[in-house]
């Protein structure tokens, strides 16, 4: 494939047209609709629908310039990298990041990154969804123990682990009693086995409020409405100054947090450099570390 012609299409593509892309660039309008012409008669696919006034690209166009721009933009900062004597870091990293991890700790990460690194142009994305990497153009994604998959490879950065947590004026339930809990959906199992100094046991529980998010569980918790299933990162600093009490860990409980990218991919510069920053952030990877990110 011609990548003169394939740097013309996907610039004409992000331009919405010929002659808008030929005045922004300083290309004879001509020579960059030549060049798309022969770049369609080589793949043998029609890339743009040319109305009278309007430029559209097609379904296979608009594949093309989603996944060719990402290439050539990687293609042109190890050039420039190259030319300036060494592989800095630079260009736009677009991470996608779970929602309680960027809620607590990514805005002070993604500051110091930024300050130490500031060639690169830091996007993050908060979603708790399986996002498609390539298609949505990711460069990295940070996620709670994510199912495997073949196209990606990655990393444990950070260990969690869930624990029953309650007020301190709220009585842990005996026998066949229930405890009021504060849980994430109405479907929620209704008893909790937990592992305790004494032994396993289980909490029998009848829940009270549904919430989505799991700080606002850990609020609710800290107003004494019911008991709580969350992570000991979250809670850490209610335990340590007793406003909340430890019912026991969750069976079954521990959370692992992981960086994923393409397995086809080499890695830049500005990932391996977030790699590393996240790794010196949480150099044992322990829910302490993450605690002391969050803060009471």
């Amino acid at each position: 494939m011609d990548l003169l012609a394939l740097a013309d299409f996907n610039l004409v593509a992000r331009h919405g047209g010929f002659g808008r892309a030929a005045r922004a660039a300083g290309r004879p309008k001509a020579t960059l609709s030549r060049r798309v012409a022969e770049l369609e008669a080589a793949l043998d696919l029609r890339l743009f629908e040319r109305g009278a006034r309007a430029l559209k690209l097609t379904e296979e166009g608009r594949a093309l310039f989603e996944r060719a721009g990402r290439l050539l933009s990687e293609l042109e900062e190890t050039a420039a990298a190259i030319a300036s004597g060494g592989e800095r870091p630079r260009g736009r990293l677009r991470i996608s990041a779970p929602l309680l991890f960027s809620q607590t700790a990514m805005g002070k990460i993604a500051a110091g990154f930024a300050l130490k690194y500031p060639e690169v142009r830091l996007e993050i994305s908060t979603e708790d969804r399986s996002v498609d990497m390539i298609e949505e153009g990711f460069d990295l994604v940070i996620r709670v123990d994510p199912d495997p998959d073949d196209s990606l490879v990655g990393r444990p950065f950070l260990r969690d682990r869930l624990v029953a947590v309650a007020s301190p004026h709220l009585a842990r339930p005996g026998g066949d009693d229930t405890a009021p809990a504060v849980v994430r959906s109405a479907g929620d199992r209704l008893a909790w086995n937990v592992k305790t100094p004494a032994g396993r046991a289980t909490i029998a529980i009848e829940p009270v409020l549904a919430l989505s998010s799991l700080i606002m569980i850990r609020d609710a918790v800290r107003a004494g409405v019911g008991a709580g299933r969350l992570p000991v990162s979250l809670v850490s600093h209610d335990l340590a100054d007793g406003s909340l009490v430890h019912w026991g860990d969750i069976e079954r409980g521990d959370i692992a947090l992981w960086t994923l990218y393409p397995s086809r991919r080499l890695l830049s510069a500005r990932v391996s450099a977030f790699l590393d920053y996240l790794k010196a952030a949480f150099p044992m990877g322990t829910p302490d570390e993450l605690a002391a990110h969050i803060g009471k």
